[in-house]
């Protein structure tokens, strides 16, 4: 009983800590690229607590105290960059503002609540002994805009992961499926003609044909948590003068891909049936899972938390290892204006992670 009430003040502590961290980090701007001031604030946030860390361009990440490279590891990772503020805010988007339970801030929600919320966590077990995992937490930058310097960057400087938690607004309920993303550049060409003769071969006429299978294609298989592949096309533009038939045609297709194929799988299949030149502009922005078998999920079930798809990308699409996307906070409030997460949603967070690893670890 004496060790769980202290247990119990010392996750208190810890949360109030990681509520002024966030607010700190709230106000000094991270967009993505230039996260160098928030990732000396956790650096200082580490050695406070007396936690050992490293530093690798902007992401900044520890082990726990007990680290045995016997045991298996599990990653904690959220993000410390942010986007642009919006037109729409009223409020100092810099300014840590608390109202009615509400922090305001850039990255508040997004995803500062889920960040402080997992070093909370972290700091909590850091020095104890005997767990069945490794812990590793990484405060990564550049995630939203998938930059080349974020978690993709750490990876080969990390323990081997075997499963990973990321933290991203999810209101506390368990993401086992994340959709990944394929942006592809097409490309129609034909031969230039003057329009009144009619001669050339239009270009777009040769795009229109793949622009109608991007719309009516189905991929067969179909994802339990997230459903279909699909596809849109977003872009297009052709032509310089009303009478010149165009010798080119470009249009851009936004494919969120689900966990039943890879993102090389769906190209293969696109290139097999469309005539248009198709280049992708990334293909490590992979989809990604969990059993809903895994432990940490039946955990999460046990805690009462219920699970799903989530249709937006984190930075699980460069993990290669079962991911968890769970956290603090509402993801519909991310990137809007004024955004906010409510401090008791922290708290809570910090309580449904402790407990989540203890289950497991």
């Amino acid at each position: 009983m004496w060790y769980q009430f202290t247990t119990l003040i010392m996750s208190e502590i810890l949360t109030d800590k990681a509520i002024v961290l966030l607010q700190q980090l709230i106000a000094s701007p991270s967009y993505s690229g230039s996260e160098q001031d928030t990732a000396s604030l956790l650096e200082a946030w580490f050695m406070e607590q007396d936690i050992a860390c490293h530093r690798h361009q902007n992401n900044v990440w520890a082990v726990n105290k007990h680290f045995d490279p016997a045991k298996k590891t599990l990653l904690l990772n959220s993000h410390h960059d942010t986007v642009k503020p919006n037109k729409g805010y009223t409020r100092d988007p810099f300014e840590p503002s608390l109202s009615e339970g509400k922090l305001y801030g850039l990255g508040s929600n997004d995803a500062g609540g889920c960040l402080v919320a997992l070093l909370a966590t972290f700091a909590h077990y850091y020095q104890r002994e005997g767990l069945h995992y490794n812990l590793v937490m990484v405060a990564s930058a550049e995630e939203e805009n998938s930059g080349p310097k974020g978690l993709n960057s750490m990876l080969p400087l990390l323990p081997n992961i075997e499963v990973a938690i990321v933290g991203e607004p999810t209101s506390l309920q368990l993401a086992i499926a994340e959709k990944g993303l394929l942006v592809l550049d097409g490309k129609a060409r034909g031969t230039a003609g003057h329009a009144a003769h009619g001669q050339g071969d239009n270009a777009i006429y040769k795009a229109a044909k793949d622009i109608q299978w991007f719309q009516q294609y189905r991929f067969p298989r179909i994802s339990k948590a997230l459903g279909e592949v699909k596809m849109t096309v977003t872009q297009l533009v052709a032509g310089h003068q009303h009478n010149v038939i165009p010798a080119t045609c470009d249009f851009v297709v936004d494919i969120r891909v689900t966990d039943a194929y890879t993102n090389q799988e769906v190209l293969d299949t696109v290139r097999s049936h469309v005539s248009s030149e198709i280049v992708p502009r990334s293909t490590h922005l992979n989809p990604s899972s969990i059993p809903e078998t895994h432990p940490l999920v039946q955990a999460g079930i046990e805690l009462g938390c219920s699970t799903y798809g989530s249709p937006t990308l984190s930075d699980q699409a460069v993990l290669r290892c079962p991911s968890l996307k769970l956290g603090p906070g509402n993801s519909k409030r991310s990137h809007t204006a004024d955004e906010f997460i409510y401090v008791d949603e922290i708290r809570e967070g910090v309580a449904l992670y402790i407990n989540l690893l203890a289950a497991i670890l």
